[in-house]
């Protein structure tokens, strides 16, 4: 990393750690019902009718099984709605291109991976969808689906600070609130601030450029800036166009680049001083905080270090002065913006890429793939990264008390067998879907019909793709062809990933919340600190890399053992 990398990498940490704690107070006035904003006297009108319309009562509150049955019913609903919009998509308004519907099986893959917030893509959008499948299908779900996981978040939240009860809020309230107070307001922010840079907002037909010396180009055109909005802030990940941030329109200037990097970052950063505000120990939350900035940090160094090192091709050639790895990047970012953008976006389970994985070094592609694998808690997704993080919490604990002889009790909750069991739970479903997918795929003709590169790239392709979507991370490695076979499995894994981790995260709020106030003692395990902070961090990498370092070595490793011979794929 050069001198501006390092100054751009420290200014982006400060403006981070500078938003982090008022951004986490406004969202801990939004996820109390009875908290106000100054956003009241707009949205308060809207809020209290859609309560009307919706027979919601704001004042009650659900335990467990009805709080989940609510996220159920609710996500089936969403399911049901945007897959009806893909499969009539050729008879709805907003279609100048007269696009027709996608396949069936493509549009199980997309509403899947929409209604999981993972938005994957098998489909280049300017090509394939309208601007009403766009705007009313995929954006609105990018809404929606963001405030449902932050929903999940205060559930587990309040599960881990009320005591001797039953109940841990609603879930009706909390998508509303999340929706009008924190999403929108700042997605509107946002799209102004993009057309300003000159990303479109329209609904124009695609206009044809005449060109010198080949045929026409058809530049893209639609309401691009409000779905950049919220893809980036909803860390959803979706673009309007099939390169994404890497395209002119979606992601203009390093100015847009370094502003879509903060966007995707920001509330899942202030997500954890939330938490640790709502269980009042805000110590605990910094530790939290700085275990997972560390592993983002590190991911970001390593990254751009192979990166800027380059292809060992170029760097024993004496015609090349520079050996720096720019092929798949665009100029305008470079290196440095490029990497950062990666680790950012698998690092919170956004999707959004300004640049072609495919075309990293080994080594530099590995670190993503890590970066999704470790669980998406390296700040996660909005809601998911606090509450995967507090499985490795909670698995911290109880492995130290273990150690040291300390009682297993976490925020006056003495943790038992059962707490346990749904940890190690959640991790086993993440973890076996990855390998076994990965596995299955390598082993059956219709997987092996996906693979463009061969050898161990091929083979990081499909292992990418499967950590993307259970991780609901939705980046792609590229160069893996999808078929009918990897629409429905990746849609399945997207849905294991949401719903399956969603409904053990609520049952661990529904048992914490009836536990009996637990006085700390000596013997209870400090939760906060350095010492915590770097047992975490270890306890984070060593499940990790127990799980993934045997299938990783047939991928990247082996690939940059091949790439040291002058070997490539």
């Amino acid at each position: 990393m050069d001198l501006i990398s390092v100054i751009q990498l420290i200014l982006f940490v400060l403006i981070i750690l500078l938003l982090v704690k008022p951004i986490g107070k406004y969202i801990s006035r939004v996820l109390n019902p009875e908290g106000r904003t100054f956003l009241d006297f707009l949205f308060k009108p809207l809020e209290k009718f859609l309560y009307r319309i919706c027979k919601i009562d704001p004042k009650a509150e659900y335990d467990w099984k009805q709080q989940l049955r609510a996220v159920l019913i609710f996500s089936l609903i969403c399911f049901a709605g945007l897959f009806l919009i893909l499969q009539i998509q050729s008879y709805l308004p907003f279609n100048p291109q007269k696009l027709p519907s996608p396949p069936a099986d493509m549009n199980f893959n997309i509403t899947s991976s929409f209604v999981t917030t993972t938005n994957w893509q098998t489909y280049s959008g300017e090509s394939t969808l309208s601007y009403f499948s766009q705007m009313i299908g995929l954006a609105v779900q990018n809404f929606l689906g963001a405030a449902a996981g932050i929903s999940v978040a205060a559930t587990l939240v309040r599960g881990i600070s009320r005591h001797l009860g039953t109940k841990i809020g609603n879930f009706w309230v909390d998508i509303i609130r999340v929706s009008l107070y924190l999403l929108l307001p700042l997605s509107i922010l946002l799209a102004v601030f993009y057309v300003s840079q000159g990303v479109p907002q329209n609904f124009k037909p695609y206009v044809a450029a005449k060109c010198l010396d080949s045929p026409n180009q058809m530049l893209v055109q639609g309401p691009i800036a409000s779905q950049e909005a919220i893809k980036l802030l909803g860390s959803n990940g979706g673009g309007f166009t099939g390169v994404n941030s890497a395209h002119p329109y979606e992601n203009p200037n390093p100015l847009t680049n370094f502003i879509q990097i903060l966007s995707i970052l920001i509330i899942p950063a202030s997500m954890v001083y939330y938490f640790g505000r709502e269980i009042k120990r805000k110590k605990h939350g910094w530790s939290i905080f700085f275990a997972m900035l560390i592993i983002f940090i590190v991911s970001v160094i390593v990254s751009s270090f192979f990166e800027t090192k380059g292809n060992t091709l170029f760097s024993k050639s004496k015609q090349v002065e520079q050996s720096i790895n720019m092929e798949g990047k665009e100029q305008r970012f470079g290196i440095f913006g490029s990497t950062l953008y990666t680790a950012t976006t698998t690092a919170v389970s956004c999707g959004a890429v300004n640049s072609s994985l495919d075309s990293y070094t080994p080594i530099g592609g590995l670190i993503p793939m890590l970066n999704i694998q470790f669980g998406e808690i390296i700040f996660g997704g909005v809601g998911s990264g606090i509450y995967n993080l507090i499985f490795y919490v909670l698995i911290t604990i109880f492995i130290s008390g273990l150690i040291v002889g300390r009682t297993p009790e976490y925020i006056h909750n003495k943790i038992e067998i059962f707490e346990i069991k749904i940890c190690v739970f959640a991790l086993l479903i993440f973890y076996s879907v990855i390998l076994g997918s990965t596995c299955l795929a390598i082993v059956t003709h219709s997987g092996l019909l996906g693979i463009f590169n061969k050898g161990p790239h091929g083979f990081s392709e499909i292992l990418y793709a499967f950590s993307s979507c259970m991780g609901n991370n939705g980046s792609g490695f590229a160069g893996l062809k999808v078929n009918s076979w990897y629409n429905y499995s990746l849609g399945i894994a997207m849905l294991i990933g949401r719903f399956g981790i969603i409904s053990l995260v609520i049952a661990l709020a529904g048992s914490l919340v009836k536990k009996r106030k637990h006085p700390e003692s000596e013997k209870s395990f400090p939760v906060q600190g350095i010492t915590f902070t770097f047992l975490l961090i270890f306890i984070i990498i060593l499940l990790g890399i127990m799980t993934f370092a045997p299938i990783v070595v047939f991928g990247p490793i082996l690939e940059e053992f091949y790439m040291h011979n002058l070997h490539f794929f």
